[in-house]
């Protein structure tokens, strides 16, 4: 444990760098979300928690596109609920922090998220601006598929049994050919996952990070080495890291570690950016 005064002087590191920052990339994993009510399913009885009916089963196992061919209604129940949930549920303060930080910044930010919540757009990032590399929850796709067409699920209302989380009739269908609609996510061991969607958003990201102007900073929210795409990420575009993380912040130098939930520590540096020098660092 680091103590006050080492935590302190770590977060003024990362205020002076934030501040000096040419652009910002930030890069988010499911902790990102924990301060604003949502599981992240770190270990099975994080997971079972969250779905007590699935008790014996891990996330890897519910999070796999064979339960829609094999039991549609309990696949459905399983992503329905999480759809609802990612709608009923506010992103926190955290994300008005970044935006704003964003756009103080000269070149801006771009955010590679592998949340499938949608919540950045929610709280006011541009669509143009964010890659969703696991996909998202808020787009459908054919189960088969018969095309790589990818659709809203805006218009998606599903009735799911509180006690067996298994959804009723109607489930989504494609409006191609009439099969099962699926999330355009990618979960484990997909191999019909549609990727036109998130390959747009990546080539959008590779003309934004040939443009920008340096220094180039990342700031990565809750992103464990579990499933590390973010984390890799992120120590592949620049040097220049804030890892925010309670119980991973590792990070190689000249990176920056803090070991704190996303939103306290976003607090914390904004706090110290209000009388912050980015010459100092």
């Amino acid at each position: 444990m680091r103590s006050f005064v080492e935590l302190r002087q770590v977060l003024e590191q990362a205020a002076r760098r934030i501040a000096s920052a040419g652009a910002l990339l930030i890069g988010a994993g499911a902790g990102m979300g924990v301060d604003s009510g949502l599981p992240d399913f770190r270990g099975p009885e994080g997971f079972w928690r969250a779905y007590p009916p699935f008790r014996g089963r891990r996330f890897e196992e519910m999070a796999n596109p064979r339960w829609f061919r094999h039991d549609p209604h309990l696949a459905w129940g399983f992503y329905g609920h999480r759809l609802q949930l990612y709608r009923e549920t506010e992103p926190h303060a955290g994300f008005g922090i970044l935006l704003r930080w964003a756009r103080q910044v000269p070149g801006g930010a771009f955010v590679f998220t592998s949340n499938i919540d949608g919540h950045f757009q929610r709280a006011g990032f541009s669509p143009l601006q964010v890659v969703e590399c696991h996909g998202s929850i808020h787009h459908l796709q054919c189960v088969e598929p018969c095309s790589a067409h990818i659709w809203s699920s805006e218009e998606v209302q599903l009735e799911i049994d509180p006690e067996t989380f298994r959804a009723a009739d109607p489930l989504p269908r494609c409006p191609r050919c009439g099969g099962l609609a699926r999330p355009n996510v990618l979960m484990f061991n997909d191999y019909h996952w549609v990727p036109d969607r998130t390959a747009g958003q990546q080539q959008r990201y590779r003309r934004w990070l040939r443009s920008v102007p340096e220094p180039l900073v990342a700031i990565e929210l809750g992103a464990g080495s579990a499933v590390p795409t973010v984390r890799r990420e992120m120590e592949r575009r620049t040097p220049l890291l804030v890892r925010i993380n309670p119980r991973e912040a590792e990070v190689p130098p000249p990176g920056i570690g803090i070991p704190c939930g996303a939103l306290e520590a976003l607090r914390q540096i904004d706090a110290v950016l209000g009388g912050c020098d980015p010459q100092e660092e």
